[in-house]
């Protein structure tokens, strides 16, 4: 749904920093993503959260993230990428607080085990075939694209959803995880490419967590 140009930038003036240090950055931003995530969670009541306006709440979801988006595209300073990472983290996160109350605690952390395996397992293939999943990505897009007009129009116009739509999308987004990894490790290693890694990175992750929890919710 929000797409980043991050992984276009092939070259630049800031530092560059090792390997290393580049991987660490990006696993300390998105661990902070799902810190954030946590805590809105247990702080926040979903009662307090659905009695916004849906037109509110979801102009400014919109937004936040678009805004979010916006700054750690358009900037090379880290702490700049990193207020716009903030500025998608948190309105994810009151989306992740409004699902997550529906289902037991339970089957929320067996979620969190499977997206976080999953996640690992495709970061390592994205990392070993990058040209592989560069050659599906258009097909990705496309497949994405279609499924979620599917899902629309089935839901505003038919009253229906089916369950299948939740497979593709979760599988669609562990694509996206594998080229989005094997992209951030192909661009010029720098904090600020790190932040901006992670937060396509996290949005890749959370959409891929909530596909999984209504998956299994259902069973």
């Amino acid at each position: 749904m929000f797409e980043s140009n991050v992984f276009d930038r092939t070259s630049t003036a800031d530092a560059l920093i090792s390997p290393a240090l580049y991987n660490l950055v990006i696993g300390l931003c998105l661990f902070w993503g799902f810190f954030v995530n946590w805590l809105l969670v247990i702080n926040i009541e979903p009662e307090s959260l659905r009695a916004i306006n849906p037109w509110v709440f979801f102009i400014g979801y919109f937004a936040s993230c678009f805004f979010g988006i916006y700054l750690f595209n358009s900037s090379d300073k880290p702490i700049v990428s990193f207020i716009g990472y903030n500025f998608v983290v948190v309105p994810f996160g009151l989306i992740v607080n409004l699902v997550v109350s529906r289902y037991d605690e339970t089957l929320v952390i067996e979620a969190i085990r499977i997206t976080a395996g999953v996640t690992l397992v495709m970061m390592i293939l994205g990392a070993m075939y990058p040209k592989f999943f560069q050659k599906i990505s258009g097909a990705l897009t496309v497949a994405l694209l279609a499924v979620l007009v599917i899902e629309l129009v089935q839901i505003f116009l038919l009253g229906i959803h089916h369950n299948w739509i939740d497979w593709a999308v979760a599988i669609l987004f562990c694509g996206y995880i594998g080229y989005d990894w094997g992209r951030a490790n192909q661009i010029p290693k720098t904090v600020d490419n790190a932040v901006d890694s992670a937060a396509a990175l996290y949005m890749d992750i959370i959409n891929l967590f909530l596909r999984i929890l209504r998956i299994l919710g259902r069973k």
